[in-house]
Formats: structure tokens, C-alpha cells, sequence
């Protein structure tokens, strides 16, 4: 098992790894939408800017491991207004990934995220 703290990324908001490698399966922590070049900068405002933004950052950890969106197995979307934002994170998170290749989702309704954030993405990849 590797434990994976990324060059070039801040922090991880919370004690833990940015990812965690076994067996070929990749564990990547909760991605949220700060701006990984200037951390403290306010989010972007709207559940739409936040989910591009989430699935820049996810795509940029992959990235920083050698794999891409392609690569993801498993997903699972935190969002903190559930009824209200669920069609528009939708539109913003398909239009993230490639056609044909989408992983499983589960798509959890919570009462908060770090820094006030609408949406959270934490999910699992495979190396080929």
C-alpha cells in the first residue's frame, strides 16, 4: 500500500492522505472546489462553478498520479443543498467526463461541506 501527499498540492484540509494506493485501486480523498493555486481564495459561487471547479481538481490529482478521469471506477458526490442543486451539478459533472467511460455514482445529500462548499467528490480509480 502507497500513501500518496501530492507535490504542488496544498494541504489536505482534513489529517489524511491525498491518496492511497492498493492493489492497483487508487483511493482519492474528498476533492472540494478551493482553488489548489491559491487555497484561501473564496470559492466559486454557484453549485455549476463548484462542480467544474471539484471535477478540475479531481482530474488534476489523477493527473498528478498518471491517470485521468477515464480511469475512475467509483464515485460519490456530498452535496449540501441535495433538492436544489442536484440537476445543475449533474449537467456540470457529466460535461467533466468522457462519453462512454462514466463511472458508478452515488450521490449523498449532507448538512454541510468543509469551508461552506455546496459539493464534495471522493472517488476511486484503477490503474490499467
Amino acid at each position: 500500500m502507497r500513501h500518496h501527499l501530492l507535490p504542488g498540492f496544498p494541504p489536505s484540509v482534513s489529517p489524511s492522505s491525498h491518496a492511497v494506493e492498493a492493489d492497483g485501486f487508487v483511493f482519492l480523498t474528498g476533492q472540494f472546489p478551493r482553488d489548489l493555486d491559491d487555497p484561501e481564495a473564496p470559492l466559486p459561487v454557484g453549485i455549476a462553478a463548484q462542480t467544474t471547479r471539484t471535477m478540475g481538481n479531481l482530474a488534476r490529482a489523477l493527473g498528478a498520479l498518471g491517470l485521468g478521469l477515464e480511469h475512475l471506477v467509483s464515485v460519490r458526490v456530498y452535496l449540501a443543498a441535495f433538492e436544489r442543486d442536484y440537476a445543475a451539478m449533474n449537467a456540470a459533472y457529466a460535461a467533466a467526463l468522457p462519453e462512454g467511460g462514466r463511472p458508478v455514482r452515488t450521490c449523498i445529500g449532507v448538512t454541510a461541506l468543509v469551508r461552506g462548499a455546496l459539493i464534495e467528490v471522493e472517488a476511486v480509480a484503477r490503474r490499467p
